[in-house]
């Protein structure tokens, strides 16, 4: 702020709806009506309301990690999904299913690419999108830890080391806020995965899944 005034918050800012509202776009589409709808024909609202502890965990710790009894416990119990699919799937989502951190990922590589007055290419973007799909999926279930792969992915747009550190420096006191909702979106598609992986397997009660949620 001593160096670039004010004007840096409101960059900052831009970046936190930014992905605030991808994520949100991404669990109303793809997890409610592409999975839960249009896969599994179940009630999209049935979903959010029984894994909404789960949510909210995973915003207010962001860890997958630490969010994942909350998280099994919702899917099993409110859902209706055996705890024998719960157990086995869910785990592995918190390591490899990082969809939230693949857009934070994204979203940070067009930062950059505009703070540095990078002209983004057709193949730019699709590098970019590749490498955060796949960096993504190194990501470790902790807190910022999507940060600091960071720079992974834009090297694939031409930005330096020194350049990248500046970036990753300027967000990284900003990214608990971000990191949450990255995280809220990672476990929402852990709990869908699971929820598919059950209904395939014949370990769905779909009563208890579209009965109203306890409060």
């Amino acid at each position: 702020m001593a160096t670039k005034g004010i004007d840096i918050l409101f960059s900052l800012g831009l970046l936190t709806i930014a992905l605030y509202l991808a994520c949100f776009v991404h669990i109303v589409l793809v997890y409610g009506l592409g999975i839960i709808k249009g896969i599994l024909g179940l009630p999209v609202v049935r979903f959010f309301g029984g894994i909404r502890d789960a949510q909210a965990v995973a915003y207010s710790t962001a860890s997958s990690a630490g969010t994942l009894p909350v998280t099994i416990a919702n899917v099993s119990e409110n859902l209706g999904v055996k705890k024998s699919v719960a157990a086995s799937v869910l785990p592995v989502g918190a390591t490899v299913n990082m969809d939230g951190t693949a857009i934070y990922l994204g979203l940070v590589a067009l930062f950059a690419a505009q703070a540095l007055g990078i002209e983004m290419t057709p193949a730019m973007y699709l590098s970019v999108a590749l490498g955060a799909t796949l960096t993504s999926i190194g990501a470790a279930a902790i807190p910022s830890a999507g940060l600091l792969l960071a720079s992974a992915v834009l090297t694939s747009i031409g930005v330096s080391e020194e350049q990248s550190l500046l970036v990753i420096a300027m967000i990284f006191p900003f990214d608990r806020l971000l990191d949450m909702m990255r995280t809220m979106t990672n476990v929402t598609g852990d709990a869908a995965v699971a929820s598919v992986v059950a209904k395939w397997e014949g370990e769905l009660d779909e009563a208890v899944f579209r009965k109203e949620p306890t409060i």
